[in-house]
């Protein structure tokens, strides 16, 4: 069967039609969900040492580098922190040959300093990236990749400028749930998508960026001075220890948390973005002084293109949610729903949806239209994709996909482009939010129009 006639048969067959493909029977629909194991066979060079020096030695920066040295050949050879908790406990779990410092000038500077993670707080995301690429580094930089809009374009041109590989930290973006995701919906498996939704559910003080404070934390164990770039505030632990809950150094919720869900939508349906952006919300519990909100709606309208039809977005975050660790991506076409996380997706078909509809029925029986007497052969309402066991998740993936570009000269697929339109609309939530107002975005040149 040709490519084209077997993209065709399964975009009329749906989700059937791979089913049978893969070898599986099809089912009746009141049948129990099919499960398919998800895995990936992709070589990874290891052949090439990697020295990292990781800048942001946090909970987010430790954990990207304990993942990074998961992979064969890497080592971590610098660490740079303002807090000298962070460097001692470094220095503790990785060997107290580390050059540590607090200036992350001074890591860049190093010789034996491939790649670096940048694990800091937000607004120090695009400085350092600009200033680590033009020092000849790699840059593995965390999620938001900007701290503002207007930072993006002078990022974009420092990555394309240096030759450098550059690549932002959404790590859903290389899981096998995304990557399964994208090939059903290229397949047709749930029609044309017309809907999507994505929601995050907290209710902890962690959760809610209530961190604890160490009891050593004071302006000697902390370089206050290297810490904000407008400088206007003495010494302040909240602002350091629990710096996501204030725009001068965070991006609040959308920032943090719907860039996640931006990054696997843009990576499943090849899209750019969205064109327009409305927000709400507020603070409805947490009342610590912090100046982001604890609860926050996003409505976003995607434009169609060639890539994908027009479709809307709708985005929840909650951090005073009673069922608490929930968090979910779905997309809605006009065959079906599909529900997507990093190790498992969940199709769910609705062919045969208006049989069992009153109103149908009775509008059916008004015309004087004859029920079909013959049954038909139904595909299974659901079928459940998800990661074989040993899989070692998204994060390790995505560090994979890192190594294996910088080694090969190959590329990653998000990118300082990928990030800047990820980041972009979360971002522009806060200012629709903040300022009351729709914002208007042009994803394609990246450039905000109202």
């Amino acid at each position: 069967m040709s490519q084209k006639n077997r993209r065709s048969f399964l975009q009329q067959m749906g989700l059937a039609g791979a089913a049978m493909i893969a070898g599986k029977s099809v089912l009746a629909a009141d049948v129990p969900a099919i499960h398919h194991p998800l895995h990936r066979l992709m070589p990874m060079p290891d052949d090439q040492p990697i020295r990292m020096g990781l800048i942001g030695a946090g909970g987010m920066g430790t954990e990207d580098m304990k993942s990074a040295l998961q992979h064969a050949n890497v080592t971590i050879t610098a660490v740079c922190d303002l807090y000298k908790g962070r460097i001692d406990a470094a220095k503790q779990r990785w060997g107290q040959q580390l050059f540590a410092t607090n200036d992350y000038k001074e890591l860049l500077k190093r010789s034996d300093v491939d790649a670096v993670i940048i694990g800091t707080p937000d607004h120090w995301h695009q400085p350092i990236s600009i200033a680590a690429l033009e020092a000849g580094k790699h840059v593995y930089c965390e999620k938001p990749m900007l701290h503002k809009v207007s930072e993006g374009w002078a990022l974009v041109n420092a990555w394309k400028k240096s030759g450098k590989v550059y690549q932002v930290g959404s790590q859903g973006v290389s899981s096998l749930g995304n990557e399964k995701a994208k090939e059903l919906l290229a397949a047709g498996a749930i029609g044309e998508l017309n809907y999507a939704e994505g929601f995050w559910a907290r209710m902890s003080p962690e959760g809610a960026w209530q961190y604890k404070i160490p009891a050593d934390g004071n302006a000697q164990t902390v370089a206050w001075d290297k810490y904000e770039i407008n400088k206007k505030h003495a010494f302040d632990p909240l602002r350091f220890f629990r710096w996501r809950n204030y725009l001068d150094y965070g991006t609040g919720m959308s920032g943090d948390l719907f860039v996640h869900l931006f990054s696997s939508l843009h990576f499943i349906t090849n899209s750019m973005g969205p064109s327009k952006i409305a927000a709400m919300g507020g603070l409805r519990y947490w009342k610590d002084g912090r100046d982001v909100p604890d609860v926050l709606l996003g409505m976003f309208d995607y434009p169609a293109t060639q890539a994908h039809p027009g479709f809307d977005l709708s985005l929840r975050c909650n951090f005073v949610d009673g069922t608490s660790g929930t968090t979910y991506l779905r997309l809605n076409g006009s065959k079906g729903s599909m529900d997507v996380e990093w190790d498992k997706v969940t199709v769910r078909l609705n062919a045969d949806a208006g049989t069992n509809d009153p109103f149908l029925k009775a509008k059916a029986a008004e015309q004087g239209m004859a029920k079909e007497e013959r049954k038909k052969m139904l595909p299974p309402r659901e079928t459940v994709y998800k990661a074989e066991d040993g899989y070692k998740g998204a994060h390790y993936d995505h560090f994979g996909n890192f190594f294996r570009a910088i080694r090969t000269g190959g590329t990653v697929a998000e990118d300082p482009v990928f990030g800047f339109r990820a980041c972009a609309p979360a971002l522009l939530c806060n200012d629709s939010y903040f300022e009351k107002k729709y914002v208007l975005w042009d994803p394609e040149n990246m450039k905000v129009l109202s």
